[in-house]
């Protein structure tokens, strides 16, 4: 019987061990199979350089890099629904204002609970319930083949290119008996687009208010479009004439009290002629048949 301690005259003058060679292979080839502590020895090896080693430089921006992506990344996320509220709340906060409803101190969705939110085709020119108002963004909804149309140029007079084919508006008030209509407007300016609302009268010509909520025009020139001083002097200007036509327009300079045409025209922005145009052009648009025009003409013939 052969002992265990017998060796073969391969194994006697020390011949190697064939799982010896299998391993040994293994990490030849790199196939070896990567140990838990693989990486965190690189890393700690790396970390182990000298300070003004390449490697252990560009191994530190990395972790770094990492550790704050991650740490953004979760602040992204955990912020989200309370950006998606503050959003929310400042929309209704710039609603409130064009419409001179906002009182300082006033809580917003108290005041707000007396606005109500309708979507409205605009190719029909009718009240829908076929989206959701709320989740619906409509500059969103202007990129988007299946919820918009393109303009063809001849007739995009506020540079916008297209035109979502649904859009919100707010009535203080009801549907049935509300005092004014609040209509959100943009068109190109001189630098940027200009986002803000209108609100018309429940006479649906009278204007009550223009606010720009997001611009980025030059500050003091066309920015004048926030001050609170040329915003005041919208306030009872005519949108429309007797016979139904866009009449609204900021000129080049002071409108002449005495003339005709002063009801349907606001001073122009100092240095910014470009801008200025860009909001008559912007409200011309929208209170024409392409944009709300049709709508408000139905509300009219309603009796609203």
């Amino acid at each position: 019987m052969t002992s265990p301690n017998d060796k073969s005259p391969e194994q006697k003058q020390g011949a190697p061990d064939p799982q010896q060679i299998i391993r040994r292979d293994d990490v030849s080839s790199g196939t070896a199979a990567p140990t838990g502590n693989g990486l965190l020895d690189r890393v700690k090896a790396v970390l182990a350089e000298p300070n003004d080693s390449t490697h252990k430089t560009l191994a530190v921006a990395l972790i770094m890099c990492l550790a704050c992506s991650i740490v953004v990344a979760g602040a992204a996320v955990m912020l989200r629904p309370m950006q998606e509220t503050n959003a929310a709340l400042d929309r209704k906060r710039n609603i409130l204002a064009v419409a001179g409803l906002l009182q300082p101190g006033e809580d917003i969705e108290k005041a707000f609970a007396n606005v109500t939110q309708r979507m409205v085709d605009l190719d029909t020119g009718a009240f829908t319930d076929e989206l959701d108002g709320v989740a619906y963004v409509q500059y969103v909804a202007a990129r988007d083949p299946a919820l918009s149309e393109a303009i063809p140029k001849d007739q995009d007079i506020a540079g916008i290119g297209r035109r979502a084919r649904y859009a919100e508006v707010y009535l203080v008030g009801n549907q049935n008996d509300f005092t004014q209509i609040i209509l959100p407007v943009h068109g190109l300016g001189l630098w940027s687009t200009l986002y803000g609302f209108v609100s018309l009268d429940s006479d649906l010509k009278t204007i009550e208010g223009l606010k720009f909520y997001d611009q980025k025009e030059t500050p003091g020139l066309g920015g004048e479009v926030d001050n609170p001083n040329w915003r005041a002097k919208w306030k009872g200007k005519l949108a429309y004439d007797e016979s139904g036509e866009v009449r609204i327009q900021v000129i080049k300079g002071v409108v002449d009290e005495n003339s005709s045409a002063a009801a349907y025209q606001v001073d122009g922005l100092a240095g910014a002629s470009l801008t200025s145009r860009g909001v008559s052009q912007l409200l011309r648009y929208w209170l024409d048949e392409q944009g709300f025009g049709t709508f408000l003409e139905n509300l009219r013939q309603q009796g609203a």
